[in-house]
C-alpha cells in the first residue's frame, strides 16, 4: 500500500491528535480546535495524494507498456487461466461454476470468482444495479449470506444453472472482464510498474493478486509484498529485479502451501519461475510452461 493510502487512513486520529494537543481550561469546557487547523489536515493530505497520483501517472506513462500491450495481456491472462481453469482458453471459462472444496465455496468465471471472497457478491451486485432483471439478481440475498464461508445455502439447487445461463449474456461477460480488470489487472500491473518491474514482475504480481486477493493481511497480496520487500529491494529501490522476483515467488510459494500443505505450486515452480531463471523478463513468445504436469506452449 502506497504512503498516500496509509496517509488519509491516519486522518482521523490526525484530527484527533490536534484537538487533544490543545491547551485546556480546567475550570471551563475543553478549548475548541481552530477551524484553520481542523480542515488543513484533510485538505493538505488531499492534496498530496492527488499530487502522488499525478506523479505517479506520469512515471507509468513514460515507461513501456507491458502487459497493458493488448498482446501481452493476452499471454498473462492464459497464463492464469491455465492456472485457474487448466486452459490457456480464457474466454471458454466466463460460465464456468464448481465447489472446489477449497473453503471459497463456489468458484466461477474467467478469474475465479468465489461466492467466499467476496468478489463474487460484488460482481453480482455491480451487474445488477446495471441489469436488474438479470438471472442472478435473485440470489443477491444468499450471496450476502454465505460472503466469508463455504456454505451453499440459498444457492442450491439452481444459482450454478443461471451463472451458466447468464454467462451467455455479452453483458455479463463484459462485467466480468470489467471487474477482473478493476479490482485485479489494472492495480497489480501500476504496483508493479511503480516497484520498477518489466512485463513478467507485472504477471507476477498479477496472479499472486488473482489467487492470494487484494488483501492486507500477511497472507494477501499486499502482505506477501509486504514480506518480499524485506527480503529484497524492489528495482524502485535499487535492488535487482530478478533477486525481488525470485524473494516475492519464494513468499507466493510459502503461502500457497501454508494454506495448502499438500497442494500444487506449479503455477510457481514449472511457469513463472521458469520464465524468470529464462531471463524472460519480457515475456517474449514462444513462451512455455507446464501446469499440473501439462505442457503449454504460446503462440
Amino acid at each position: 500500500m502506497r504512503r498516500s493510502a496509509v496517509f488519509l487512513s491516519l486522518l482521523p486520529l490526525v484530527a484527533a491528535g490536534v484537538y487533544l494537543a490543545l491547551p485546556q481550561d480546567p475550570d471551563g469546557p475543553p478549548a475548541a480546535p481552530s477551524t484553520a487547523t481542523a480542515r488543513s489536515a484533510p485538505e493538505e493530505a488531499k492534496d498530496r495524494a492527488e499530487r502522488e497520483r499525478e506523479q505517479d501517472d506520469a512515471l507509468i506513462a513514460a515507461l513501456p507498456p507491458g502487459l497493458a500491450d493488448p498482446r501481452k495481456k493476452e499471454l498473462a491472462l492464459a497464463v492464469v487461466a491455465s492456472a485457474e481453469h487448466s486452459t490457456t482458453d480464457w474466454r471458454s471459462t466466463y460460465g464456468v461454476v464448481e465447489d472446489r472444496g477449497d473453503g471459497c465455496g463456489y468458484t466461477a468465471g474467467i478469474i475465479g470468482f468465489c461466492t467466499g471472497t467476496h468478489d463474487l457478491l460484488t460482481l453480482v451486485g455491480r451487474y445488477t444495479e446495471d441489469r436488474p432483471g438479470n438471472a442472478l439478481a435473485p440470489y443477491l440475498p444468499a450471496l450476502r449470506t454465505v460472503d466469508g464461508s463455504d456454505s451453499h445455502e440459498g444457492l442450491d439447487p439452481g444459482f450454478t444453472a443461471a451463472w451458466a445461463a447468464e454467462a451467455r449474456v455479452p453483458a455479463f461477460r463484459a462485467a466480468q472482464e470489467a471487474e477482473r480488470d478493476r479490482v485485479y489487472f489494472d492495480p497489480a500491473v501500476r504496483l508493479a510498474k511503480l516497484d520498477g518491474l518489466g512485463t513478467l514482475g507485472q504477471l507476477v504480481y498479477f496472479d499472486a493478486m488473482v489467487l492470494h486477493g487484494p488483501d492486507t493481511d500477511p497472507d494477501g497480496f499486499y502482505g506477501l509484498r509486504e514480506r518480499a520487500m524485506e527480503r529484497a529491494d524492489t528495482p524502485a529501490e535499487g535492488g535487482a529485479e530478478e533477486t525481488y522476483l525470485d524473494a516475492f515467488l519464494d513468499v507466493h510459494r510459502a503461502t500457497m502451501l501454508s494454506r495448502r500443505p499438500d497442494g500444487d505450486t506449479s503455477r510457481v515452480d514449472t511457469a513463472q519461475r521458469r520464465f524468470l531463471r529464462a531471463g524472460n523478463l519480457d515475456l517474449d513468445t514462444p513462451l512455455v510452461w507446464e501446469m499440473y504436469g501439462e505442457r503449454h506452449r504460446l503462440p
